[in-house]
């Protein structure tokens, strides 16, 4: 079996196959990141290609290290010049919608197929009630609990992926984190049981 260095080097000198499955072995991880900062999937799908395209014209700058931070790095750049653009042209926010301009009431990446249906539109409201906290978390807090917390960087690689001192992350996290919990709250009925008890605790 190739190792992952192996693959990037072998990327790096032109191989396309190589590359190809760097793609596959990351796309979900890429996906996730710029879903969770975005909050729309079609837009995440467009960053997710980009990325991988812009990874590829750029392989021959990266020189070590975590190679999944310097990805999600590529598509958190991404993401934020797509949340600019966004402020300069703000539109009404939508949920996910299908290739037939319907509203998804649960997106994929929040399905699980193993789950009873009950269980299943209840995670599916908690899931939009997490993105729509995450949403009203400004753009850098929102990329460092993502990074962290959702896909599971430790801090290095999070301080790596944002290009930013591991101070910096450390206190955008814990604020980041302070904002979620408070938000959270109002969808308290949603939580798990442990977040619930916590907030009639607080009462």
């Amino acid at each position: 079996m190739i190792d992952e260095e192996e693959l990037i080097r072998s990327a790096q000198q032109g191989d396309l196959e190589a590359f190809n499955r760097l793609v596959l072995q990351y796309q979900d991880l890429v996906y996730n990141q710029a879903v969770r900062m975005l909050g729309e999937a079609e837009s995440a799908a467009d960053a997710t290609q980009d990325a991988f395209i812009t990874a590829h014209r750029s392989l021959a700058s990266y020189r070590g290290g975590s190679f999944r931070a310097w990805l999600l790095r590529i598509v958190s750049n991404l993401c934020y010049d797509e949340l600019r653009r966004r402020k300069r042209r703000p539109t009404t926010p939508l949920e996910p919608q299908d290739d037939d301009g319907e509203e998804v009431e649960s997106p994929a990446w929040i399905a699980d197929p193993a789950e009873l249906p009950e269980d299943h539109l209840v995670r599916a409201d908690l899931g939009r009630a997490i993105q729509r906290c995450l949403d009203e978390l400004p753009d850098d807090f929102r990329q460092v609990v993502v990074l962290v917390d959702i896909q599971g960087l430790d801090y290095t690689e999070a301080a790596q992926a944002t290009g930013k001192p591991l101070g910096t992350v450390k206190s955008r996290l814990a604020r980041a984190r302070f904002r979620l919990r408070d938000c959270l709250i109002g969808f308290w009925e949603l939580l798990p049981d442990e977040f619930r008890l916590e907030k009639e605790n607080r009462s």
